[in-house]
C-alpha cells in the first residue's frame, strides 16, 4: 500500500512539474497605433482619415508544444479605429473590441520569438462624436510579430493586426493596428 501510495504521489508531482513546464499564464497590456484602411466615404461624403493611439489589456497564455514552438492564446480588450475630418466636420471613431488572438510561436532563440496567426475580435462598445452606429458586431484579422523574453517571465511584443472583415456597415474600412506590448507571465 505505501508503494502504491509513493507511487501516486510521485505521478502527482511529475505531472504538476510537466504542466507547469507546458502551461504559462500571464497579463499583458500595452499600446494601439490604430489606423483604418480603405475607402472614408460616409453617406456620400469624403473624409481624410488620421491614426489614434489607444490601448489594449487583457489575459495570456503559451502553450509549449516544442522545444522551439508554443501556441499562445489570449483574451484582450483592445480599442481601434481611425480619426475622420472634412472641411464641415471631424470626428473620432474608437471601437472597443474583446479580441481572440491566437499566436504560432517560433522561437529562434531562448528568448527571441516570430509570432503569426488569427483573430477573432466581438465589438462591445462605439465611442465617436457622431452618430454612426454602423460599427460590424464582429471582426475577423490576421497578425504577425516578434515577441522578447527579457526574463523568464517579463516580455515585450510587438506586432501588425490587419482586419480582412468591414469594420463598419456604411463605409468600405478595414481596422489596421500596431501593438506594442509589455506582459508578465506567472
Amino acid at each position: 500500500m505505501k508503494k502504491v501510495f509513493l507511487a501516486v504521489v510521485l505521478f502527482i508531482a511529475t505531472s504538476a512539474t510537466i504542466q507547469a513546464q507546458l502551461l504559462k499564464i500571464g497579463v499583458k497590456a500595452g499600446v494601439n497605433f490604430a489606423n483604418q484602411t480603405g475607402d472614408a466615404t460616409f453617406d456620400g461624403e469624403n473624409f481624410n482619415k488620421d491614426g489614434i493611439t489607444s490601448y489594449h489589456a487583457g489575459l495570456v497564455a503559451e502553450i509549449k508544444l516544442l522545444d522551439r514552438f508554443a501556441v499562445q492564446p489570449e483574451l484582450l480588450y483592445s480599442t481601434q479605429g481611425a480619426s475622420y475630418k472634412n472641411a464641415i466636420t471631424e470626428f473620432k471613431n474608437e471601437l472597443g473590441y474583446l479580441s481572440i488572438p491566437v499566436m504560432a510561436k517560433f522561437y529562434l532563440t531562448d528568448s527571441f520569438s516570430l509570432e503569426v496567426g488569427p483573430q477573432a475580435s466581438f465589438l462591445l462598445s462605439e465611442k465617436d462624436n457622431v452618430e454612426l452606429g454602423d460599427a460590424e458586431t464582429f471582426e475577423f484579422g490576421v497578425n504577425a510579430g516578434l515577441g522578447f523574453k527579457i526574463t523568464k517571465n517579463l516580455f515585450v511584443q510587438g506586432r501588425y493586426g490587419l482586419g480582412l472583415t468591414e469594420a463598419s456597415k456604411n463605409a468600405d474600412v478595414k481596422n489596421s493596428t500596431i501593438q506594442l506590448s509589455a506582459g508578465f507571465m506567472f
